[in-house]
């Protein structure tokens, strides 16, 4: 009998150009299907359009993918090189070659087309001369998605006047942005808006990154003349306060950090930032939606009027069917908004990133927390929650009472600042204690936000009582100098062992990697707030595993908080105006169900 020889299949290594990291994706085909990834590089799935089994069209799919840095790709041994990785090595030792589609088969972001392969190189190129320039203007080490960051801000003013930098909290915006304003220093002035908070942090990092650029933060009053490579700093009140002065001068650049805070277009400070005459406006952010699409399209109006100008026309086209479910709505945003926004999160762009573990511990009730719970609500309920603004206002009081509540008993009664002992009456704030000692033991720093000053200054009282510890408390009532003391003092390697911070004043814009455990002792209505600040740790230069650890109160309000978490995302979820007014329009039998502590059995 004869036996009939199959010749093995052959499996080419490809390259495909990542536009926005500025890296290879290698993988490998097999003929009719991709196969495992090269063994030269941390591997991620990575959407490509690649061919059906029968070769007869292109469909995007997941493919293991192998990341390498474009200097790298030269060096990389592989089995059998295709050909698009023979094209991307001959363009990165200056050559020529015709590029395969393998070679640039990135989907774009509705899914309908690829980049062409023109496009690709050009990226490609320029991206790297801008990565030569900036080795020279720059005191520091960019990485790859940072420096297409930068030729990507360069390529998007040039072309829509604007951009939407809205990579995920930690991945180095600030930095990304000084690379774009060291750029087009010569050009002229330049003005960095941010929370009044973040100014020093701006000097600060403009000073360490790029020491030839002149900074001058303004407070108020007269701007006198300026040259070149002047940026000045300032906040938001400012802006709102005196914006008028702002519009005598004529801007290069102005960036809006934090840019949310320009959500609402028909704030003040909102439309003080719309009148600023500037040749680019760069709006930064690390949640470019926390509840609703309109606060979107507030940041591309900002940016880009000509391409975004009408919000009636985007309402009707993208907001509404999307609400209604409409997932080609969806897409069809996705498409539109891709030119003018760049997104990118942690798991794609910064895979040596260490992982962030989530725990969620429920805290029990002491019976004082109870009686004194039950009390408030029966108060609440015999006062009644009135109607219209009213009825938000009652409902709010009411709220911040029981959540003290679930906080500490002793916030309520008002015997917070009393010498007498604050353990064995909070579950919370007991479960608190224990992870505090454990971490103290472990040599952890811990991070623990709360919405609330008085609560933090409580938790500041039981922390000296019962660890011998002296507390910082980084808050808005501090000024920029005692909040940037607070940081430094913190990052230092002696540094307190435990810092609690404001979850509204430290929850953006800080670096903290000095700890790896973060504690939420309160619960926020938006789960992107909270993100915000648990990525003070999850940043750049953390190099241990990061623990998020959230307390939630059982059988109280704080249990349909998390549980409107859990069914919330901050990025698509549009109906939700907030969780006091969702609340409010419940009637009152469902607002006292919702409230009412929910007892066992």
């Amino acid at each position: 009998m004869k036996t009939e020889t199959v010749a093995p299949v052959r499996v080419d290594s490809q390259a495909t150009y990542l536009l926005d990291r500025h890296m290879f994706a290698l993988w490998t085909w097999a003929g009719s299907a991709a196969g495992a990834a090269p063994p030269v590089g941390d591997v991620q799935p990575i959407a490509l359009a690649v061919p059906t089994q029968d070769l007869a069209r292109f469909e995007v799919s997941e493919v293991d993918c192998a990341l390498v840095e474009p200097d790298r790709l030269a060096g990389t041994s592989l089995d059998s090189p295709g050909r698009s990785v023979d094209a991307w090595r001959a363009r990165i030792t200056g050559g020529d070659s015709a590029m395969p589609i393998a070679g640039h088969a990135v989907p774009d972001a509705t899914g309908a087309a690829v980049t062409s392969a023109e496009h690709a190189v050009a990226v490609f190129l320029h991206t790297t001369a801008v990565a030569a320039e900036l080795r020279t203007t720059l005191t520091a080490e960019l990485r790859p998605y940072q420096v297409r960051g930068v030729s990507w801000l360069r390529e998007t003013v040039d072309v829509h006047g604007g951009a939407v930098l809205a990579d995920e909290m930690g991945l180095g915006k600030t930095l990304q942005t000084i690379g774009y304003l060291v750029g087009r220093a010569g050009e002229g002035p330049q003005v960095v808006v941010c929370p009044t908070s973040l100014v020093g942090n701006w000097a600060h990092e403009i000073a360490r990154f790029a020491p030839d650029l002149r900074t001058k933060i303004w407070r108020g009053g007269p701007l006198e003349a300026m040259g070149d490579r002047t940026v000045v700093l300032t906040g938001y009140p400012t802006l709102r306060m005196h914006g008028p002065v702002l519009l005598e001068h004529q801007w290069v650049t102005a960036v809006f950090d934090e840019a949310q805070v320009l959500k609402n277009p028909y704030t003040q400070v909102s439309k003080a930032a719309r009148t600023i005459e500037a040749d680019a406006k760069i709006a930064l952010t690390g949640t470019p939606v926390e509840n609703r699409l309109e606060e979107l399209w507030a940041l591309l109006n900002l940016v880009a009027p000509q391409l975004f100008g009408h919000k009636a026309q985007f309402r009707r086209r993208y907001i509404r069917p999307i609400a209604e479910g409409s997932v080609a709505a969806a897409t069809r945003l996705r498409g539109v908004i891709e030119p003018v926004v760049l997104m990118r999160k942690k798991s794609q762009v910064a895979v040596s990133l260490p992982p962030k573990i989530h725990a969620d511990l429920i805290c029990d009730l002491t019976e004082e927390q109870q009686r004194l719970y039950d009390r408030l609500l029966e108060r609440a309920i015999d006062d009644g929650f009135g109607s219209g603004a009213q009825r938000q206002a009652r409902v709010l009081a009411a709220l911040t009472a029981l959540k003290q509540v679930c906080n500490h008993p002793a916030l309520v009664a008002g015997d917070s600042d009393d010498s007498g002992d604050l353990a064995g009456r909070s579950g919370k704030l007991d479960l608190c204690t224990d992870i505090v000692a454990n971490n103290l033991e472990t040599d952890s720093p811990t991070l623990i936000f709360t919405q609330y000053r008085k609560t933090g200054e409580l938790l500041l009282r039981h922390f000296a009582e019962q660890f011998r510890l002296n507390v910082p408390f980084f808050h808005g009532g501090l000024n920029a100098d005692q909040r940037a003391g607070i940081v430094r003092g913190f990052q230092s390697d002696d540094g307190p062992k435990v810092l609690v911070l404001s979850l509204k004043a430290g929850g953006t814009g800080l670096t903290l990697t000095r700890a790896a455990d973060v504690i939420h002792f309160d619960r926020w209505w938006n789960p992107a707030v909270e993100a915000q600040a648990s990525d003070r740790v999850h940043r750049i230069g953390q190099t241990r595993t990061v623990t998020v650890t959230t307390l939630t109160t059982n059988t109280t309000v704080e249990e349909h908080i998390a549980a409107m978490h859990s069914r919330k995302s901050a990025l698509s979820d549009i109906a939700d105006m907030s969780g006091v007014a969702e609340l409010a329009r419940l009637d009152d039998d469902r607002l006292i169900a919702t409230l009412r502590r929910k007892r066992a059995g």
